[in-house]
């Protein structure tokens, strides 16, 4: 369950329209928040455009980015009515179950589309006592995580174990098992062979961990170029 925002009345939001997976959001609308309503709901100042409030229809999907720092948070929601306090007008905006991360990171995000085998440790093992992983497809991967197509559904903060494919012949490109973090699924685009699109974020153990992915994607670069 979502936890009300701890935030200061007066934190400035940056928030953008939502965008399909793979697109970079454009925030450029300016608001603030002002007070929680709950854990799932706050109160946040009205953006203004063109000189004026905006307007927005009730299912359009926002995103809303706060923070500081190498990483700053992402969080979704729709508008469910306008709220007079005082002589101001507040939006009343009802978070959705999405929590993203935008990190401000040197490794780029490359776009890829390429199989992963991935799996849940409280899955049921086979006969032998193994879990048997399932094909995911890669929308784009980075140093900190990625975007996946996939046939199962993950809630958010829920964790899973991706394997990335052997990648040309060199040490860099040896396969790499890694646990994962979700931050978000959604339902992937009508036509799509999979059910499902998620965001991960990768946990590593330590710094060779990351070492290792970040020399792969480098490896990995040769061969989408």
């Amino acid at each position: 369950m979502a936890q009300a925002l701890k935030l200061k009345s007066g934190t400035k939001l940056a928030v953008a329209f939502d965008v399909p997976v793979g697109k970079d959001p454009d925030f450029s609308l300016v608001s603030s928040f002002f007070k929680p309503l709950g854990d799932s709901s706050f109160l946040m100042s009205i953006p203004m455009k063109s000189g004026k409030s905006m307007t927005i229809s009730d299912d359009q999907k926002l995103l809303i980015r706060y923070g500081d720092g190498a990483e700053q948070n992402i969080i979704a929601g729709y508008v469910d009515e306008t709220v007079k306090q005082g002589i101001r007008s507040y939006w009343k905006l009802r978070r959705v179950t999405e929590k993203r991360t935008f990190f401000q990171r040197a490794d780029e995000r490359v776009k890829i589309s390429m199989h992963v085998a991935y799996s849940q440790p409280t899955w049921h093992a086979n006969l032998d006592g193994i879990i048997e992983p399932e094909d995911g497809l890669t929308l784009d991967i980075s140093g900190g995580g990625m975007a996946m197509y996939l046939n199962d559904y993950f809630e958010v903060g829920e964790i899973c174990t991706v394997t990335l494919p052997p990648m040309g012949t060199s040490k860099a490109g040896k396969p790499i098992t890694l646990l994962a973090e979700n931050c978000w699924t959604r339902k992937a685009e009508k036509g799509s062979p999979y059910k499902n699109i998620c965001g991960l974020k990768f946990n590593y153990k330590d710094q060779r961990d990351k070492k290792r992915v970040a020399d792969y994607i480098e490896n990995m670069k040769k061969y989408t170029s």
